[in-house]
């Protein structure tokens, strides 16, 4: 009932995962990751200990091959599960249970990993692995963004569109975008507005945040309130309206 792609940015070294499903909240269960460690989707007839035990492993140094052996192996119920995991060094491993609902599987490419379940057809996936690897230009976030609309092109998930997430991870444990649509009848849509609305303040004030190599973060922040006045003077200018639904200042 899910699709979802995970990448390693061969620019950055930052990862990410974005996901769709026709499924409530699909981006609450589906992804886990941190910086510097790597990254799994757990989806299908989910287990989230496939995530959660899987990042402790990556955390202490398996490799991605080892983590799918391990949680596979030890479950009873993992016919029906399927994950993909990346571990610090970009490798990928994959595994689709043999009773997932069809169309289920996974490719993967260099630097990337893509699996679904319950899908149109297998060119889903094959939709979203090529158009990954056709734009080594774009943004890593427009990159994954641009890879799902690809498969939702495709076919997507055969019950139709509920949910949808994208979360992205630099050096820290904590993301440095996670972004979310739970209920929306087009949720990646939905997350390219989202995401146009963290590109006019919150993703600048995200390069003030406190670091492991930075415990206080950016203390003065004049650059950065610069340049958030910039954008807002630059729609101004051409008369393009905030694509946030917040409400004015009182």
């Amino acid at each position: 009932m899910t699709y979802s792609i995970v990448a390693r940015d061969p620019a950055t070294g930052h990862f990410g995962i974005a996901v769709a499903s026709r499924f409530f909240a699909v981006g609450a269960v589906v992804p886990y990751m941190a910086g510097g460690v790597g990254a799994i989707a757990s989806q299908a007839f989910i287990s989230p200990l496939y995530g959660i035990d899987g990042m402790k492993m990556l955390q202490a140094g398996a490799s991605a091959e080892e983590v799918v052996a391990a949680m596979t192996g030890r479950d009873a119920g993992s016919h029906s599960r399927q994950l993909h995991v990346m571990d610090a060094a970009g490798r990928s491993a994959a595994f689709t249970g043999e009773k997932c609902i069809d169309w289920a599987g996974h490719l993967i490419g260099e630097g990337v990993s893509v699996a679904g379940n319950m899908l149109a057809g297998a060119r889903v996936l094959e939709a979203t692995l090529e158009t990954y690897l056709a734009h080594p230009e774009k943004d890593f976030t427009d990159r994954l963004l641009t890879a799902m609309e690809a498969g939702e092109a495709a076919g997507g998930d055969k019950r139709g569109r509920q949910s949808a997430a994208l979360r992205v991870v630099r050096g820290e444990a904590y993301p440095w975008i996670d972004i979310r649509a739970d209920d929306h009848p087009d949720p990646l849509a939905e997350l390219r507005r989202l995401m146009a609305v963290a590109g006019e303040r919150y993703l600048h004030v995200a390069e003030t945040l406190p670091t492991s190599d930075n415990v206080s973060g950016m203390l003065d922040r004049s650059v950065i309130d610069l340049k958030i006045a910039e954008l807002e003077a630059e729609r101004e200018r051409e008369g393009r309206s905030s694509a946030s639904f917040a409400t004015p200042p009182v």
